[in-house]
């Protein structure tokens, strides 16, 4: 595995366009040494017959399906903006939400 040192954190920093002092340098340095340890550590790991998990959960969404709303709001559908009680020029206008 390769090791992380001060050239190629300086290169990861130019390619982040970050800043680093010489102190965070050493200090990223060793905890990029660690988590690269930790990835070595569960590279050795047995994981045959463990099913891949692609999310937090194995729930799924219920869906029902869509239906008909018939006449929302009393209105034929494809008239609710015409039945708008109120207008601003091409804008519908509601009450204020906060005063």
């Amino acid at each position: 595995m390769a090791e992380i040192g001060k050239r190629e954190l300086e290169h990861l920093a130019e390619l982040a366009r970050i800043e680093l002092h010489e102190k965070e340098k050493e200090k990223l340095i060793v905890d990029l040494g660690n988590i690269l340890k930790h990835f070595e550590e569960l590279k050795a790991l047995n994981t045959d017959g463990v099913e891949p998990l692609t999310g937090g959960t194995s729930e799924k969404n219920v869906l029902r399906e869509d239906a008909d709303l018939g006449r929302p709001f009393g209105v034929e559908p494809g008239k609710l903006i015409e039945a708008f009680p109120d207008r601003e020029g091409d804008y519908l206008k509601v009450p204020p939400v906060f005063e």
